[in-house]
């Protein structure tokens, strides 16, 4: 008999009853650390207070009223974003599938107002993730994400990333985008380098295509800089964010430039929740913290110490792991055992990890997580590959 909750995930067996920073506490009495962080959503913590007090506020007082109408505090949250990035405008939605599918209609939205339909096209990444929504799981070309719904949809090209001249192979007449995440998440932790980010620019600008960044996992300060193609030296047309934009509410964006959102006028795209109060309350206060320079030198201190922790931690058990990657506290642990082994130990000893592609564990513990609760999680980690080598 099927599951009352459809069973398309292989759950853990464990149910959260509340969080408090980078502790979970489970309704059977375990306490867990979490470098998880919801898949690098609870960026700033569980239960964290200025968000609860804003979420609670906002609660009493509006919850949906549909984008028939102005939302005021969805307008301040625009425009935070905006003056934080290269953007000139905003959509919002609940989601990084979501985020993503808006920057893809608003790319080829861009080509067709301007009398060119035939430039739908768009020039993805092999290990790229962007989401579960047919077109989404099309640009990610992963087949196991694809298998039994049919054909996949059409206008995506996958190239292997880093391969510039692979990239300029791929470009045609009908060609309207390049679509790329800074860091790859469920790929592996894989950074791309800033001069492969910077060609893109420029062949995107040579050819008259636009320059999408998927930053759903690698933005909002996770890398140590607000948005992870900062360290490149470069800005897009188009970039989806979400995650840790509602720090655990369901929040994304599409962020554009004047140019490149031209296409998309009244009626072209729409949500129904998109940028409710809610959400919006939720992303204004998470702004209130990363809209202080101070909170992001401290990220970058905290990610340099944590590195710096789990290369001795290689260092020491090198028949379990082989290395350490990721930009910021963003980090993969590139696995000598299955990364499921790892994954799996570390849980019984009381810390989350994530899996992710190319044999690796994924650290994206909260951006405010304490020394105490790093080390702890830590020495949990620590035994969990003492364990493995056995």
């Amino acid at each position: 008999m099927i599951a009352p909750v459809m069973p398309t995930y292989n759950r853990y067996p464990v149910a959260f009853e509340r969080g408090e920073g980078a502790r979970l506490y489970a309704t059977d009495g375990r306490e867990f650390i979490d470098f998880g962080a919801g898949i690098a959503v609870n960026s700033f913590g569980h239960a964290n207070p200025h968000l609860v007090a804003a979420l609670k506020a906002q609660a009493d007082k509006l919850w949906h009223t549909s984008n028939l109408y102005r939302i005021p505090e969805g307008e301040r949250l625009a425009e935070r974003l905006i003056r934080n990035s290269f953007a000139d405008t905003v959509f919002f939605n609940n989601s990084g599938a979501e985020a993503v599918e808006t920057a893809i209609k608003t790319a080829r939205k861009f080509h067709a107002a301007r009398g060119n339909p035939e430039r739908y096209r768009v020039i993805t990444f092999e290990g790229a993730f962007h989401g579960r929504t047919l077109a989404t799981i099309a640009a990610g070309g992963k087949p196991q994400y694809l298998d039994g719904f049919g054909p996949a949809c059409p206008g995506f090209d996958q190239v292997e990333p880093g391969d510039i001249e692979a990239v300029r192979a791929a470009v045609t007449r009908e060609t309207a985008a390049v679509l790329i995440e800074p860091v790859q998440g469920e790929g592996g932790i894989r950074v791309m380098e800033p001069s492969f980010l910077q060609a893109l620019r420029e062949l995107c600008d040579e050819t008259g295509i636009l320059l999408i960044f998927d930053e759903v996992q690698c933005g909002m300060g996770r890398t140590g800089r607000l948005f992870a193609h900062e360290w490149a030296g470069v800005t897009p047309d188009i970039m989806a964010i979400a995650k840790a934009l509602g720090g655990g509410f369901p929040l994304g964006a599409c962020l554009a430039t004047e140019e490149a959102a031209s296409g998309m006028t009244a009626g072209a795209h729409g949500s129904t929740f998109g940028g409710n109060p809610l959400a919006m309350a939720v992303g204004n206060a998470v702004m209130d913290i990363v809209e202080d320079p101070a909170f992001l030198e401290k990220v970058r201190a905290r990610a340099g110490a944590l590195n710096q922790k789990l290369a001795a931690l290689v260092d020491a058990f090198p028949d379990v792991l082989e290395g350490v990657r990721g930009q910021g506290m963003m980090i993969g642990l590139k696995c000598h055992v299955p990364n499921t082994e790892l994954t799996r130990v570390a849980f019984e000893e009381g810390v989350l990890l994530v899996g992710a592609g190319d044999n690796v564990a994924r650290l994206l513990p909260p951006l405010t997580i304490s020394d105490d609760e790093m080390d702890e999680g830590l020495t949990r980690l620590e035994r969990a590959c003492r364990t493995l080598t056995g």
